[in-house]
């Protein structure tokens, strides 16, 4: 887990149990009570944050045994177990909500990114994720996709350029498009830029210009997809085409037919149903 991760937990322990703690528990559980507890998928699903729900139980108590029956990316029917924790009752139910939390979103999010794939499995298309993502969640949110067989987009600002539509409006550098680009490749050979497309005629454009590695087709009609396409391969060019906007499940399959390289998919992660994980103890006497 990263850094940024590592704290997310902490924030969410800090929020459940402030600096009083698990009151329910410090009443009714003995201290010395122990049991197992198991985790086990209520539907079919997808698993992951696992890592998450392991730091988690031991941040409330290093002495909890945390045993993997799933691993994450791994495909599970609706009554099979995911994990078990072993140790005292009380730090198995004080982290009981706070892990899945973190497991139910993130599996829901690798189940989604599953079904987004296999609708596509038939063509070369690739489903990328985007930067829609919870404040402060999105290592393990792109974690999740991966998990899901979808592929990570940038993971930031940082790593990669995008020049989209807002950019140019800020400050129009289409007529200086060419050497912009020419600097930030000599400056940073190995960066990927990508530029956003909302008409043909751009497209056209964008294929002349040397340094531009991907094409973002936005909100075009399938239609328009299969023509950018066309231009793509008639001009030989090794840039990649990405598609992007108005993508869900029902149209997701039509729009990787229409021979685009990728497609970004934002509401995997802004619009994800959690996965029905619960927990259920066994007490040892």
């Amino acid at each position: 887990m990263d850094r940024i991760s590592r704290t997310l937990v902490q924030l969410a322990l800090e929020e459940d149990l402030n600096e009083v703690g698990d009151l329910t528990s410090q009443t009714w559980v003995d201290p010395k009570h122990r049991s197992t507890g198991i985790i086990a998928a209520r539907e079919p699903a997808v698993i992951s944050g696992l890592e998450v729900a392991r730091h988690v139980f031991q941040s409330v108590d290093s002495e909890l045994e945390f045993v993997l029956h799933a691993e994450d990316g791994n495909a599970v029917a609706k009554g099979a177990p995911v994990c078990r924790i072993h140790g005292s009752t009380r730090s198995i139910l004080t982290g009981e909500r706070t892990a899945l939390n973190f497991l139910q979103r993130l599996s829901g999010i690798a189940t989604i990114a599953s079904e987004y794939v296999q609708r596509v499995s038939h063509t070369g298309a690739r489903i990328l994720d985007t930067r829609k993502t919870t404040p402060g969640w999105r290592y393990l949110e792109k974690k999740a996709v991966s998990h899901g067989g979808a592929t990570n987009h940038r993971m930031g600002l940082y790593d990669m350029v995008m020049v989209k539509d807002n950019h140019l409006a800020a400050s129009p550098v289409s007529a200086d498009l060419e050497s912009q680009i020419r600097h930030l490749k000599s400056r940073s050979p190995g960066l990927k830029i990508e530029v956003e497309a909302d008409y043909l005629d751009q497209v056209d454009y964008f294929l002349r210009i040397e340094g531009i590695d991907a094409i973002l087709l936005d909100n075009m009609s399938n239609a328009d997809l299969k023509k950018a396409v066309s231009l793509r391969n008639k001009a030989q060019s090794a840039v990649k085409l990405e598609a992007s906007g108005g993508v869900h499940l029902g149209t997701v399959k039509g729009i990787a037919e229409t021979g685009v390289d990728s497609i970004s998919v934002g509401a995997m992660t802004h619009s994800v149903r959690s996965i029905d994980l619960g927990l259920d103890l066994v007490t040892d006497s």
